[in-house]
């Protein structure tokens, strides 16, 4: 699976400099974390991925991959939204769908198959502005991985989540980039570094940045970190 890549992106906000000159790849059909702190360009990098952004100099290569899932952060979706953690999943499939074609049997098992697998059966009827933060993180999960898509981007996956509902989400991301699943998450969290394939650290970047160095290419550092039972090739 080919590499997605950033060549030479500059991006920045009104007079703010977020990146100059920014050129890395994410592996293909792999988990990788881009860690740094608080205002180093995490979510950034994920909003030009995902094409939200647009980049002012450079390109992104996406390699085809057109079709990608994003979960954000919780507090990015309005707790007065009227609509319930089955509704909110189900939404994973209205991609594939399209406006006029209603759920088949199949939609309806893997939205299912996700609340199950992240222990949200008994709030299927409750709504967004009922659920307390974990379990709010772990709807809009529920729909980003229902999507299937061929590139996962997350924005701390695992924020408010107890330390069983953040096991269950590193193991299905490993299982999805053993299939084919590009996996990108921006975290903070150091402890979570070690679960991913890869780790991209923009602390050394925005450091750069700041001294006024005009480029800067980003070596993703593979992790010794495995999962328990997960016998991947490297």
């Amino acid at each position: 699976m080919h590499p997605i890549r950033l060549n030479r992106v500059t991006f920045g906000y009104n007079r703010t400099q977020v990146f100059t000159d920014l050129t890395v790849e994410f592996a293909g059909g792999a988990t990788t974390a881009i860690a740094g702190p608080n205002g180093s360009g995490k979510s950034t990098l994920l909003g030009l991925i995902a094409g939200l952004l647009r980049p002012q100099h450079g390109s992104v290569d996406l390699a085809g991959a057109d079709d990608i899932a994003l979960a954000v952060q919780r507090d990015q979706v309005a707790q007065t939204f009227p609509i319930t953690v089955g509704e909110v999943v189900a939404m994973g499939r209205w991609r594939r769908l399209g406006l006029l074609r209603r759920p088949t049997r199949a939609d309806r098992d893997i939205v299912d198959y996700w609340i199950d697998e992240l222990a949200l059966d008994g709030l299927r009827h409750r709504r967004l502005g009922e659920l307390s933060g974990g379990q709010r993180q772990r709807t809009l999960l529920a729909q980003a991985f229902a999507q299937q898509a061929p590139m996962l981007l997350l924005d701390e996956p695992t924020a408010g989540l107890d330390a069983d509902s953040a096991e269950t989400v590193y193991r299905h991301l490993q299982r999805l980039a053993a299939s084919g699943t590009t996996v990108v998450a921006a975290t903070h969290d150091p402890d979570a570094h070690a679960r991913f394939d890869h780790q991209i650290d923009l602390t050394a970047f925005a450091a750069a940045i700041g001294s006024g160095c005009a480029s800067t290419c980003l070596q993703p550092r593979r992790t010794a970190g495995r999962l328990p039972g997960h016998n991947r090739a490297p």
